[in-house]
């Protein structure tokens, strides 16, 4: 059977990143950041509160080293789940979970996946980042997912290039850190208006969100 030439280069990168990653092992710097604690409740019209945190179980797979776990509401609007997860090292084998690989443990099944490019402020600039569109359903349930992989001053929706860049920044700068951030907004109803709602939610509240990543993600 013929192996595709994608497969091929996914698997050399990954064994490349991991074998890299394990022969350099010395201590890394410790970036200056605030704890995601602190992250606002109040973002824009948004109005936040704290989930639980995640149980010994999740945490042990996850291995993350920081996380915001967090609903936020507006008048009129759907509820709104941000998760945000930080990795200070990725070197012993702890690194960024890329949502289509949780979410189905919870029961979650990807019925489309694409991409958007949304416009946000950054340090007084205006920039573009691309994310991942991703609409999930589990039974009659149907969810709106936006993520991005986060770190060193990049977006990257790829996760075959957040492993490229991981490489990369661990030679230039012995660094390994990165982030993942996730938004989450249900749909109300199986039609075409309820998912452009839901686009609608997502992108204006990841647009409100983004100018405050950088004080808990660093570049």
């Amino acid at each position: 059977m013929k192996v595709p030439v994608r497969v091929l280069v996914v698997a050399l990168l990954m064994a490349a990143t991991w074998g890299y990653l394990g022969l350099k092992s010395h201590a890394e710097p410790t970036p200056v950041r605030e704890p995601l604690e602190q992250l606002p409740y109040d973002i824009a019209e948004w109005r936040g509160t704290r989930e639980p945190d995640f149980d010994q179980q999740v945490m042990s797979i996850l291995g993350v080293d920081d996380y915001a776990l967090r609903s936020y509401w507006r008048p009129g609007g759907p509820a709104i789940s941000l998760y945000v997860g930080y990795y200070g090292s990725q070197r012993q084998g702890d690194t960024v979970h890329s949502p289509l690989n949780c979410l189905p443990g919870a029961g979650w099944v990807p019925t489309a996946a694409g991409r958007r490019t949304l416009l946000v402020a950054d340090s007084g600039h205006t920039r573009s980042i691309e994310v991942n569109r991703v609409l999930i359903q589990k039974g009659l349930d149907r969810q709106l997912v936006l993520y991005w992989y986060q770190g060193h001053g990049r977006v990257i929706a790829s996760e075959y290039w957040g492993k490229a860049y991981l490489v990369v920044d661990a030679i230039r700068m012995n660094r390994t850190d990165g982030a993942l951030v996730r938004v989450m907004v249900p749909l109300r109803d199986d039609g075409r208006d309820a998912e452009a709602a839901a686009d609608g939610a997502a992108e204006s509240f990841a647009r409100a969100l983004f100018p405050l990543l950088g004080h808990h993600l660093p570049s």
